[in-house]
């Protein structure tokens, strides 16, 4: 024989379903947490705005409800920000959780927060 045994290589059919199964899998995770970072990036830039267009935390409370609604956030409101006076000056600070569906039972769970500080 001149050419000889050679190995084959590549992936077989079994592997490459199982690639493409992990592949899928990477994207529904990525497309459900993209939209929670988006929402937690709006979060903090409108508790800086709020801080910025009130001057009581009744004020910097409505102030963030507004930007809210124009936002479109769903995860905190007004109400549910820690608005605290440091050294003369108020500090905006949020915390939440987000929970996203995977499959059946499993789910995952983001936990966000944030200051002005």
């Amino acid at each position: 024989m001149l050419g000889g045994l050679h190995k084959q290589r590549g992936l077989s059919l079994s592997g490459l379903i199982l690639v493409l199964i992990l592949a899928v899998s990477v994207v529904v995770i990525v497309m459900q947490v993209v939209p929670a970072l988006v929402e937690f990036q709006s979060i903090k830039k409108a508790i800086v705005d709020a801080k910025n267009g009130g001057r009581s935390p009744a004020e910097i409370s409505l102030a963030f409800d507004k930007q809210v609604n124009a936002g479109y956030i769903t995860s905190i409101r007004g109400n549910d920000l820690n608005i605290v006076r440091e050294n003369g000056v108020y500090v905006v600070s949020f915390a939440y959780e987000k929970k996203l569906p995977i499959a059946g039972p499993a789910s995952l769970l983001l936990e966000f927060s944030g200051s002005t500080k």
